[in-house]
């Protein structure tokens, strides 16, 4: 990795009518690197996105993609980077090495390139004994693959993955990181936006969470982590009657005297002051209350905690596949 940014960006601003999709936006990329951008629907990932690729224009501030400026060079910013949206853009009457080499052909690759360049990715992707089905007949976590491997096609310097894995099963979803692991390994940069709290801990070199059209914390996975303190006690409590009198009895324990509570599943959480140097205590504090324990464990801190500490904005339990997004909460 160098150190001059391959993506940099100075309080950007864009507004929709009343909407500030970005507030002063605010980031740099260090090349050959993977950043990824975390936040709620509606936060302005995409609108970052749209302004850094010259599909949008900003309303003021600056940004620099590869040392061009995304205003005043948008012609030499467009020519070195690939960009994935939100929804495959792939032609459902072709099949999927046919898309490849028509995208190759509309980034002027010779025949010979497009084609070796089609067969390279469709193995990437895991999709050669798809290669000449026509996309109509594919999945869409195969026509979300087919969609990435296109924008790789000129095999640009610079990424930009908007919500890449979105739709896709487990399987696929280890498949799209293997091959961003790979890119970054040969030198490209990745600008990746996510809902997936695991794809940011798993990919990220940094992590920015935007909120509002702002960048209000970044850092790496475990840096945002040790913002919001150590470790995490879970317990949950055998009585539903006993939940008031374990929060009092735990709040001496804590970082600052936060403690939360789902009452449902008589759960407790919260951040202690030296980790599990306290563990003793806490039992014997709980004992002496006479509060039966069902669970009791300690925990790191997740991004789901740097979510809800620094947002308000919680993660669901799980998508269908299996992964955890971010929601906005309702509070």
């Amino acid at each position: 990795m160098t150190n001059k940014p391959a993506i940099w960006a100075e309080k950007l601003h864009k507004s929709y009518g009343k909407v500030h999709a970005l507030d002063g936006l605010d980031l740099a990329v260090v090349a050959g690197s993977i950043l990824a951008v975390l936040g709620p629907n509606g936060a302005g990932k995409t609108t970052a996105v749209c302004c850094l690729t010259t599909l949008s224009r900003p309303d003021s501030g600056r940004a620099e993609v590869a040392g061009y400026d995304v205003v005043r060079q948008a012609a030499a910013v467009r020519a070195c980077i690939g960009l994935t949206g939100q929804f495959a853009t792939v032609d459902e009457r072709l099949t999927g090495f046919e898309n490849l080499e028509m995208f190759g052909q509309l980034y002027h690759l010779s025949g010979k390139t497009a084609r070796q360049r089609a067969r390279k990715l469709l193995e990437s992707f895991d999709l050669v004994e798809a290669a000449n089905r026509f996309v109509k007949t594919y999945s869409g976590g195969m026509r979300r693959r087919l969609d990435l491997a296109a924008s790789l096609i000129a095999n640009p310097p610079i990424l930009f993955l908007d919500e890449p894995t979105t739709g896709l099963d487990p399987r696929a979803r280890l498949v799209v990181w293997k091959v961003v692991r790979d890119l970054v390994a040969e030198g490209k940069t990745v600008f990746l936006t996510t809902q997936y709290l695991e794809e940011a801990d798993q990919l990220a070199h940094q992590i920015v969470v935007v909120d509002q059209g702002r960048v209000i914390a970044q850092g790496t996975s475990d840096e945002l982590k040790e913002q919001i303190g150590g470790e995490r006690l879970e317990l949950t409590v055998a009585a539903k009657s006993n939940l008031q009198i374990a929060v009092q009895t735990l709040r001496p324990h804590t970082a600052s005297g936060e403690v939360q509570i789902d009452e449902g599943h008589r759960h407790l959480t919260a951040p202690l002051l030296q980790g599990g140097q306290q563990l003793t205590g806490i039992i014997r504090d709980f004992e002496a209350a006479q509060i039966v324990l069902e669970e009791f464990a300690l925990r790191r801190p997740t991004l789901d905690d740097v979510f809800l500490s620094l947002t308000g904005h919680v993660a669901t339990k799980a998508d269908p596949n299996g992964t955890t997004q971010l929601e906005r909460d309702s509070r």
